[in-house]
């Protein structure tokens, strides 16, 4: 099956339905099918070749996304926040091609040989002035949909390929055609290179949820749009929660109609989510980890989990809040060790997953194994329970005189500290213990921290390997354009500015 055809489907049952923009004035299921076919006219130049969009999140998005799905084109959104250099390096790889994307992407492009450069407002004129495609897509599972770039927090970026019965399988296997009610409302402010952005705009199109778009994500606007909207469903990573919790207890502004926020991304600080608990009691929580290579989703802690952890006084009931739940039913999650033998229940080693919906593939080759398990290099435990806790990158993972520590155990405890914002913890390498454990902290406005104080913080609650052999303190730690913690630039030294 085609990810068209998800379109097609829901557009001939209930075409007058709103799927993308204002309740009142946006644009319907029917339109939306029909601006896809009429993209298609503007694709027959270079068939077969991936269509560029480095746009934000715009109706252009998933008239692209569909009309190149019905051309049998590959959708490649690349990042519009990355540097001149490194985008013109993305945009070289794939010509030719053409480039969906706004004056502030392409202004240092040049002129690249069999690249044809349009932006967003642009293309939407030419769709509507088009003449619609009689075409049909095909039906080949195996072709390329979509070409996703990795977020590179370790290297440069690699394109994974996910086909269409990756993307189609993930969405049949979770969603019910056409189950939202009318009333039903999700706001996206999750870009449309981020895998989360395209399996969102598949699962709430398919689903019939109103999509709402805000293009770049500021925490009071979040608040604003979902008040004015109706919003009744959204998705955020980390840090978007954290600021939006802060903006909600300062202003003292509820979000009655708000329903479901799922977050995912990256790890969630149990304080946040306690705190956001705390505020929203009548929304329910959803933590969703996945990756790009497994088309998102492979593991959920739903709604009643996060209730039941935060009313408890059970701590390893409680802990579960730092896990991101269990598996989905068409997946299988194992953890192995550095031989490649599983493992038994508490015991840590690398994440492994296999399923229909799970690609492993990149542009040059496939990860894979004969068994069809996909090596996440995701570090992680899956308790006597089955939830999974993800423990960070195996980059990441502090090998202390042959004991291997996890930073997200010690950045939760850092982050209940009354006086710290924001913390990441690292390695750095020593002669005597292999690595010992720095941690970059952000104080609160207003407060000072002394290294003394944090490590006796530390000590009271965790065993003395996890205490910091160093504090750095920041005025912000550097992360990638979705909130994720640059520990390589730490662990090297820069762009982490130095408080005071």
């Amino acid at each position: 099956m085609n990810i068209a055809t998800l379109l097609d489907i829901v557009s001939s049952v209930e075409p007058d339905r709103i799927a993308i923009g204002d309740a009142e004035f946006g644009i319907t299921l029917g339109e939306l099918r029909e601006q896809a076919a009429k993209a298609v006219t503007l694709m027959g130049d270079q068939p077969g070749r991936p269509l560029l969009f480095g746009g934000t999140a715009t109706a252009a998005f998933p008239i692209a996304l569909f009309g190149a799905a019905v051309a049998g084109r590959p959708f490649a959104p690349i990042s519009y926040r990355l540097a001149p250099g490194p985008f013109t390096a993305l945009v070289r790889e794939q010509l030719p091609t053409t480039l969906v994307a706004d004056f502030r992407s392409t202004q240092d492009l040049g002129a690249l040989d069999g690249l044809r450069v349009t932006d967003p407002d642009t293309f939407l004129s030419e769709v509507r002035a088009a003449r619609r495609a009689e075409s049909e897509p095909d039906q080949d599972p195996e072709q390329p949909a979509v070409l996703l770039h990795t977020s590179g927090t370790t290297g440069r970026p690699k394109v994974a390929v996910l086909r269409h019965r990756h993307l189609t399988s993930y969405v049949l296997s979770g969603t019910e055609m056409l189950g939202a009610g009318r009333d039903e409302a999700a706001l996206v402010s999750v870009p449309p290179y981020h895998i989360a952005g395209v399996a969102g705009l598949l699962t709430a199109l398919y689903g019939g949820r109103r999509i709402v778009q805000l293009p770049d994500f500021e925490a009071k606007t979040w608040v604003q749009t979902a008040v004015r909207q109706r919003i009744t469903h959204a998705m955020v990573v980390p840090t978007m929660l954290a600021r939006i919790v802060d903006v909600l207890d300062r202003i003292g502004t509820e979000l009655p109609d708000l329903r479901h926020l799922s977050y995912g991304g990256g790890r969630m600080p149990r304080p946040v989510i306690e705190r956001a608990l705390d505020l929203l009691p009548h929304v329910d929580f959803v933590n969703a980890y996945g990756l790009t290579e497994t088309t998102s989703s492979i593991a959920i802690l739903g709604p009643e989990d996060h209730r039941s952890a935060r009313a408890t006084s059970d701590p390893g009931i409680r802990r579960r809040l730092e896990s991101v739940g269990k598996p989905l039913p068409s997946v299988e999650i194992i953890v192995r060790d550095p031989s490649g033998r599983e493992v038994q229940a508490g015991v840590g080693g690398e994440l492994w997953v296999r399923g229909p919906q799970v690609s492993g593939e990149y542009a040059a080759a496939s990860r894979l194994d004969g068994q069809g398990w996909f090596r996440t290099q995701d570090a992680g435990r899956i308790d006597a329970d089955g939830y999974v806790y993800v423990e960070g990158r195996l980059d990441d993972v502090i090998v202390r005189g042959g004991e291997n520590l996890s930073p997200g155990e010690i950045e939760n405890v850092l982050i209940e500290h009354p006086d710290i914002a924001d913390a990441a913890v690292f390695g750095v390498p020593d002669m005597e213990w292999g690595e010992l454990v720095v941690a970059a902290v952000v104080p609160r406005d207003g407060c000072s921290i002394e290294e003394a104080a944090v490590q006796t913080w530390v000590a009271s609650r965790l065993r003395s390997t996890r205490v910091p052999a160093e504090v750095r303190v920041l005025e912000k730690l550097p992360r990638n354009d979705l909130g994720k913690v640059l520990r390589r630039v730490l662990r090297d030294g820069g762009d982490a500015v130095a408080a005071g």
